[in-house]
């Protein structure tokens, strides 16, 4: 089985940052890797995922911010967050999945099969 776990939440000021964790376990090879967010009252919204290839996708809301990248040696996905806005408080989720087409389609959770406990990001 696949276990991920993040790490690295909490709270920040307006403009500061943070980077986030996520420790996989289990391991099998992972083609498409990603962190969500869901904040009260909001659907679950991708913020950054990264291809077995190395290629990257942002929305525009975290475009420029947000940098994802993941260590294979280490089994670790990181999503450094800067500049951080009121509007980025929220829960983040890591997710992954086996299928290369997770990221290749659109940006949505359902595309994904595992998922972390989620860490909680507030900004002020």
């Amino acid at each position: 089985h696949v276990q991920l776990v993040e790490s690295g939440g909490g709270s920040v000021q307006t403009g500061g940052s943070l980077r986030l964790s996520c420790a996989a376990s289990g391991y099998t090879p992972m083609y498409c890797m990603a962190w969500f967010r869901q904040a009260p009252g909001k659907e679950r919204e991708g913020v950054a995922r990264i291809a077995s290839n190395g290629r990257t996708d942002y929305p525009d809301s975290v475009k420029g911010r947000f940098t994802i990248w993941k260590d294979s040696a280490k089994n670790t996905l990181y999503l450094q967050m800067n500049d951080q806005k009121p509007e980025d408080t929220a829960v983040y989720y890591c997710a992954a999945d086996l299928s290369q087409w997770s990221c290749s389609g659109w940006f949505q959770s359902s595309a994904f099969k595992y998922w972390g406990q989620g860490t909680q990001v507030t900004v002020s």
